[in-house]
């Protein structure tokens, strides 16, 4: 019995993220996996339009979505081992968090793996953790990847 067999991997391109996907990866080895990449695309036109309704967002969101598709294709292509393992990619657009849930359900996912920026204070009550909710709220155990703090060494 196979114990992880679909891996779901969300990035965002930074940093954390890069940290994280190397364990994604070496899951996906180990486990001999399946990998999904998705990157989700906050779509911020449901809460823009709610404060400015006559501003048209369709060249924008087009825009947007070709700038995170360049953005995901170089993210991808700084990862030669990819090559040894199954994965594909899919772009998401919405909430962040929702949607790597969501995504996990249907795809089935046995764990996610998951940076996060470790904010605290102040800027976590500004911006939240987008992978502390989906620990909450995931189908599926959480690998939660963090960079080193260079202060604790």
């Amino acid at each position: 019995m196979k114990f992880i067999e679909k891996i779901l991997f969300p990035t965002d391109f930074s940093v954390t993220s890069e940290c994280a996907m190397h364990y994604a990866i070496e899951f996906a080895k180990r486990f001999d996996a399946e990998l999904e990449i998705v990157h989700v695309l906050f779509d911020e036109s449901q809460v823009v339009a709610f404060y400015l309704p006559q501003v048209t967002f369709q060249n924008l969101d087009k825009e947007l979505e070709e700038g995170a598709k360049k953005q995901f294709d170089e993210f991808i292509n700084r990862y030669p081992e990819l090559s040894e393992i199954s994965y594909t990619t899919k772009l998401l657009k919405g909430t962040p968090f929702l949607e790597i849930i969501n995504e996990a359900k249907e795809y089935s996912a046995d764990v996610i793996v998951i940076g996060t920026h470790g904010r605290a204070g102040f800027e976590h009550v500004l911006f939240g953790s987008t992978a502390e909710k989906v620990v909450r709220k995931a189908p599926c155990p959480v690998f939660s990847v963090r960079l080193k703090d260079k202060s604790q060494e």
